[in-house]
């Protein structure tokens, strides 16, 4: 059995230089597991879209994705948006199983990271 794909999902900026964090967890992520595709998609102003991403991964044969969204809460955007982007992607492509986890800021791993990294500022 395959593993699902991971989308990272971020909202996206005008400044190409805003998506360089999210690039470099993609590649941290695939070297940890170079089985697994790991693509980014984003919300507006940079490509792919989810649309995109995961009609590409359906033309590559996937059949299951996790969208992971790369924000540090459940807001407006995950509430609303999100859902929509997914409905919409998962009709344009049924035979690929989209599944939402949680914002990344909302993880108690995460929010440990951070905390150990403000700790280690001083």
């Amino acid at each position: 059995m395959t593993k699902p794909a991971l989308i990272l999902f971020g909202h996206g900026a005008r400044d190409p230089q805003w998506a360089h964090p999210l690039q470099r967890v993609q590649l941290a992520v695939q070297a940890r597991d170079p089985a697994r595709s790991v693509s980014l998609a984003f919300l507006e102003f940079m490509e792919p879209t989810l649309s995109a991403c995961v009609l590409s991964l359906a033309e590559q044969g996937v059949t299951e994705a996790r969208i992971v969204p790369m924000f540090m809460a459940q807001s407006g955007h995950l509430k609303r948006d999100l859902p929509l982007l997914i409905e919409q992607a998962q009709q344009q492509c049924p035979g690929l199983r989209l599944f939402l986890t949680e914002a990344i800021g909302e993880s108690p791993d995460v929010i440990a990271a951070m905390a150990s990294h403000v700790l280690s500022l001083e």
